[in-house]
């Protein structure tokens, strides 16, 4: 058993005992402090130590255990399992051939599977493929999915059914961008964005010969003051702004809908990261505040899995309508697959479970990351919600070698330029996701990540 560990407590900080424990282990495991085999104190034991209470080293044990960092042994001690090595070490092979490190990859906009239920997600897709074969599909969703997806709207988002709005299954966010364009605007139109900001969106507008107008972001997310004129609709991300991760406030939320309400334009809330919240809940949804100018899109990628290819869209009767008349016309609509797999799983319970279980994973993941990044002297923004955060960097040179520096040792980063959506630049630095990775990656990940980003 060893005598010293590595561990640290700092009770000024917001991150829970549990979770400081947990994460001092893990890097002690990832830089080679601790080695597998290693025989752990019992959690009454090392708590004696620390000055905790047990509690708190049990769940820190709890946590390790399920992630595979530790192993237990009735009658002889908890272990540490082999650690991961300092560097990855998978590579990428093709036709049975290595063809180089495969990365891992922190680039945000990726689910956390880890937090799915496997059986329950088994149990999903059989009831799916029970289903009996359809004739004909519904162009506005089917109606189980529509029913699942109001409950789960107004449970977890605050926003009821009316009937000044209506629902309809979509096949993702981008997607529904796609087909707001071609049913209710023209080629030559023109629409608001962040910048920076989501770039398939983005360029679903312009496939659609819509001209996109970029707008910056500031600490507090979209300026509405510099919104131009003669736009038809503005696409903003207000739970968590993509990328930069900033919430649009209350206030700001008003001028929005006061702003849209006397230029005649429509609000595209894409409502990004919004059921993955931790200092607070969640702001009222613009299309609570006013389902007359505002529509609403979610989708099941980020809260499950993009394999079901489905979300949904909430607005007003005449822009649903717009929307079921163009599918009519070409003969699209979202997969029925994927909304009966997502009714099952609410069905029967499985998706509040596993809602659940994806709050209480994700906070441990978000405090090691931050807590990575900040000990190497890092800011770090966007933290209180969604699931990643931004490293600001001071120039665009300091991002490019960061982002150098992390792939040559098999670490993937996001850079903000890729998300700008015109010439001028207003923000530099990376996204860094922490969903998609085990936690033995992450742990390998992390470090290699935030030493880069520290560099000079």
């Amino acid at each position: 058993m060893l005598d010293e560990l590595p561990i640290t407590l700092d009770r000024a900080r917001s991150e829970p005992l549990s979770v400081q424990v947990a994460a001092s282990l893990r890097n002690a495991a990832s830089n080679g402090l601790l080695r597998g085999g290693d025989r752990l104190p019992s959690s009454r034991s090392l708590a004696d130590r620390l000055g905790v209470s047990r509690t708190v080293i049990a769940a820190a044990y709890d946590q390790l255990h399920a992630e595979g960092w530790i192993s237990g042994k009735r009658g002889s001690g908890t272990y540490l399992t082999t650690a991961p090595p300092t560097t990855p070490a998978r590579t990428i092979v093709h036709n049975g051939v290595g063809i180089g490190p495969a990365l891992l990859d922190l680039e945000p906009g990726a689910p956390c599977t880890d937090a799915i239920d496997r059986p329950a997600w088994r149990r999903a897709w059989r009831a799916a493929a029970d289903a009996s074969p359809l004739v004909r599909k519904d162009r506005a969703g089917e109606a189980e999915f529509r029913t699942a997806i109001i409950e789960h709207l107004l449970r977890h988002r605050g926003l009821g059914a009316g009937t000044e709005t209506m629902l309809l299954a979509t096949a993702g966010t981008s997607s529904a961008v796609s087909e707001l364009a071609a049913a209710l605007l023209r080629p030559g139109d023109s629409v608001a964005m962040e910048d920076p900001g989501y770039q398939r969106a983005a360029g679903a507008f312009r496939a659609a010969g819509v001209h996109v107008h970029p707008v910056p972001v500031d600490a507090a997310g979209l300026r509405v003051d510099l919104l131009p004129p003669h736009i038809k609709a503005v696409y903003c991300t207000p739970g968590h702004q993509f990328p930069l991760g900033p919430r649009l406030p209350a206030a700001r939320r008003v001028e929005l809908v006061d702003h849209a309400r006397r230029a005649d334009l429509l609000i595209i809330e894409d409502d990004y990261d919004g059921e993955l919240r931790y200092d607070a809940a969640p702001l009222p949804l613009l299309a609570a505040m006013a389902p007359d100018v505002v529509v609403h899109l979610g989708t099941t990628s980020k809260i499950l899995s993009p394999s079901l290819g489905v979300g949904w869209l909430v607005a007003a009767p005449e822009i649903t309508d717009a929307i079921v008349a163009y599918r009519q016309r070409t003969g699209t609509s979202p997969s029925p697959a994927g909304q009966q797999v997502f009714v099952a799983l609410a069905a029967h319970g499985d998706l509040a479970r596993h809602l659940r279980r994806l709050r209480r994973e994700l906070p441990p993941r978000r405090a090691f990351v931050v807590t990575e990044l900040r000990r190497r002297g890092l800011d770090v923004l966007g933290d209180d919600a969604g699931s990643h955060v931004v490293v600001p960097l001071p120039s665009a040179d300091a991002e490019e070698r960061a982002v150098a520096a992390a792939q040559a040792q098999g670490v993937g980063l996001d850079p903000l330029m890729r998300h700008h959506l015109g010439p001028e630049r207003h923000h530099f630095g990376v996204a860094l996701g922490y969903t998609a990775l085990s936690w033995p990656d992450l742990a390998v990940a992390v470090p290699i990540a935030a030493a880069c980003l520290a560099r000079p």
